[in-house]
């Protein structure tokens, strides 16, 4: 992975030095690389701390700020250049990135921030052991009630914390009855991520059970496909222990094993949980499919 990671770094800089006016084709540099474009933008903001599009945005602004000072050009042309079709659409951009609006960097020459360009590296350390298990489901419903809530990558979410402290008195233990499949108990869902993962994007969380029977009315429903899954069991500080999970499926367990993610949603069973102690034991349920 870490070499097909390297790849879609090349292409990206062979295209903005060709035309930094083209979008990057994403599907194509994850299908030049042997894997699809989901696991690629997942394993490429979780590595480089910053998503794919991100990275392409910077480094395209990198090019324009030179552009702006090693130049005459006029600021339409540039904006052109680099994929603007107006100066303020530009100016929005390059002023996201770097603080500092394309006329002040002409006539100051900045300031400006640089996006270096990236190179990924295989670092080999002592780590523990992940307890994973893979499982193959059957078609199945997700049934229970669901918001669209921000990503939150690290503490508590509070939307997804108000969503659930508003649910009706004895929901979930009617939730718990339509359950007859696994993952088992009450779970926490997420679908519909934004495929970088970008912090503040949206994301539809369910809090719910799985079921093999047609789900009552006045629930909310995500049907799930058939499929294969790794189960990552997680002990310790709640969320945290979860959540340095879910990065180290990224930085770690995806690297060495023959499997990548799939679309679909990605499903927190919590198996106990000590509130004084503020400790949890979950299982983290990701589609996977072979690599």
């Amino acid at each position: 992975m870490i070499a097909v990671l390297n790849l879609a770094v090349d292409a990206v800089e062979a295209q903005l030095a060709d035309d930094p006016s083209l979008a990057v084709d994403v599907a194509t540099l994850a299908a030049r690389g042997g894997t699809s474009e989901h696991h690629l933008r997942r394993m490429f903001a979780s590595l480089a701390g910053m998503p794919l599009s991100d990275y392409v945005r910077r480094r395209r602004m990198a090019l324009a700020a030179a552009d702006l000072v090693g130049t005459d050009d006029d600021l339409l042309t540039i904006a052109v250049r680099h994929g603007y079709g107006s100066t303020e659409a530009f100016g929005r951009a390059f002023r996201a990135v770097h603080g500092a609006g394309p006329g002040d960097v002409r006539r100051h020459g900045g300031p400006t921030r640089t996006q270096p360009r990236l190179r990924f590296h295989l670092s080999v350390e002592r780590s523990v052991p992940m307890d994973t298990r893979i499982v193959t489901l059957p078609a199945l419903h997700l049934v229970g009630h669901a918001a669209r809530v921000p990503l939150v990558h690290e503490g508590v979410n509070q939307a997804i914390a108000d969503h659930v402290a508003s649910l009706p008195a004895g929901s979930l233990e009617d939730l718990r009855r339509l359950n007859d499949v696994e993952p088992r108990g009450v779970l926490s869902v997420s679908d519909d991520l934004d495929p970088d993962r970008a912090e503040g994007t949206g994301l539809t969380y369910l809090q719910g059970v799985a079921t093999t029977s047609a789900p009552p009315a006045g629930l909310d429903v995500l049907e799930v496909a058939a499929g294969t899954w790794a189960v990552f069991r997680t002990e310790g500080p709640h969320p945290a222990a979860l959540q340095d999970t879910w990065a180290a499926t990224a930085t770690s367990w995806f690297l060495s094993q023959p499997w990548r993610l799939r679309p679909g949603p990605e499903i927190v069973a919590v198996q106990a949980c000590d509130a004084a102690a503020g400790t949890a034991t979950c299982d983290l349920w990701l589609p996977v499919e072979p690599a």
